[in-house]
């Protein structure tokens, strides 16, 4: 059964549905009626991705184009095209953002770049009417917020059930931080108060428990955090969990009078801090106050129950392995309970570039854009601030040792260096950095720190630590040991 507008997400995991194609349907007025949304994720292979589109026979198809998911469009795209010439393509993302768009010749008929909420509609209205668009490439200007519908209608109740719940209540970011797309226009605009409360209130009533915020910058506008902070204090019920990104030099007295209220883990904070290093802070066009920033982190960590996640970025231009070591070692003295470390990527639309020449950075020209090396920082030192991400994500970030990974630096102030040299040793043990068996890492990091570290009682410490966390004990006995890939 053919559909006249079919509106596809490529997402990058099942939890994380699109809210960008949901404000495109919300917006479409009468077209509503005539459109479908259906989701997939990176699981899911082209073929069998293009097969399901194909067999809704859509006569326009819209597709978003992301940094994660640019390979798997472009092939989904190409099959469609083949065996469904009649199918208008309409392509729109941040992978479109850039000037030179020749490189997407032939792939759809018509490119949206810039926020597409309210000229959308016309767009596919001209499409099914027969009437081809003056220029493949529409370029649309900021909207007017006022006049943008909330998405909250096309949350399903499996949707609220089941995944991350994303709302925004703003769009832009006054920073001009040159690695970030939001740089490009360094604007704010905020949607109606009104309507965002009511929006929240019904997915709230609807029983979504994983909210997320998109803003830039959720305490940019004091007055307004305050009021979002009230909101949800009201709305307090076991399970519910909010978060909000933030900046770190913004938290007067009576926003941390509320912050204070909430109950241990309603509230998550994504802190960007990117580096502590404020030569290099300056360089990339985000000035910061390292001081102020470790004033902040501490009372978040002292005085309220925030899950605290903090950003830092890995390979900006003037930062060498000995200065990024410098920022993480500060930061995870400060204890947040993620540290969340970026490869350095040259995104389409921003303006990093500029640096390329004053500092030798070199880029992948294939999704996502990773630094390779540049002065500072050799091709090696990249591959192991990789494989050191990699590790420090799956034991720390994700909690699985949390309390268990500080033994490595414990009575240092070298946590970097420390977990650097384990994820090194690490990786020649395994071969790899990924698809290793939670069980097989712990059994890695006893032995790590039993014969490099020379901590006896490792074995037991992590023992004590599994059966405190989980209630039983978790690591395998050492005679699997010999089990390794």
């Amino acid at each position: 059964m053919s559909c006249d507008l079919l509106l596809a997400a490529i997402n990058a995991r099942y939890a994380h549905p699109s809210l960008g194609l949901r404000m495109l349907r919300a917006n479409l007025g009468r077209l509503r009626d005539q459109s479908v949304l259906r989701e997939y994720d990176l699981e899911a292979s082209p073929e069998s991705i293009a097969d399901s589109l194909l067999k809704a026979d859509p006569r326009i198809l819209a597709i978003g184009v992301y940094i994660w998911n640019v390979r798997t469009v472009v092939a989904v795209v190409k099959k469609v095209r083949h065996l469904s010439p009649q199918t208008r393509i309409v392509l729109g993302g941040p992978e479109l953002e850039g000037e030179d768009m020749s490189e997407w010749t032939g792939l759809a008929d018509l490119f949206l770049c810039g926020e597409a909420d309210l000229v959308f509609p016309g767009a596919c209205r001209d499409l099914l009417e027969g009437r081809s668009p003056e220029s493949p490439v529409l370029r649309a200007a900021p909207p007017d917020l006022s006049l943008v519908q909330l998405p909250d209608a096309e949350y399903s109740d499996a949707d609220l059930a089941t995944r991350v719940t994303y709302v925004e209540s703003s769009r832009g970011c006054p920073f001009g931080c040159e690695y970030c797309l939001s740089s490009r226009d360094r604007s704010v605009r905020i949607f109606p108060d009104g309507r965002v409360f009511e929006s929240l209130d019904r997915l709230w009533l609807r029983g979504a428990q994983r909210f997320k915020f998109v803003d830039r910058t959720f305490n940019l506008d004091v007055d307004r955090a305050e009021a979002l902070l009230a909101f949800w204090l009201e709305r307090q019920r076991p399970g519910l969990s909010v978060q909000f990104e933030a900046v770190p030099d913004r938290f007067p007295p009576a926003l941390r009078e509320r912050l204070r209220r909430f109950p241990p883990g309603m509230l998550r904070l994504e802190i960007g801090v990117q580096t502590l290093n404020p030569i290099v802070s300056e360089t990339v066009g985000r000035r910061l106050d390292p001081l102020r920033v470790e004033e902040t982190f501490q009372f978040l960590r002292d005085e309220t129950r925030a899950i605290v996640h903090a950003d830092l970025i890995a390979g900006l231009p003037g930062e060498s392995l000995t200065g990024f070591a410098k920022s993480f070692n500060r930061l995870a003295a400060w204890q947040p309970a993620e540290i969340q470390i970026g490869l350095l990527k040259r995104l389409r639309g921003t303006s990093i570039g500029r640096h390329d020449d004053a500092y030798g950075m070199r880029y992948a020209s294939d999704p996502p854009y990773e630094l390779l090396s540049h002065r500072g920082l050799s091709a090696e030192e990249v591959l192991r601030l990789k494989r050191f991400a990699r590790f420090w994500d799956r034991l720390y970030n994700r909690g699985h040792l949390r309390r268990a990974a500080p033994l490595l630096w414990q009575g240092s102030d070298t946590a970097f260096e420390e977990f650097l040299a384990f994820s090194d040793w690490a990786f020649d043990r395994f071969g790899r950095d990924w698809g290793i068996p939670l069980e097989l890492l712990s059994e890695a990091l006893i032995d790590y720190l039993m014969t490099v570290r020379h901590l006896p009682r490792a074995r037991e410490r992590l023992e004590e630590i599994w059966t405190n966390r989980r209630g039983h004990p978790r690591l395998q006995p050492r005679a699997r040991e010999g089990k390794q890939p």
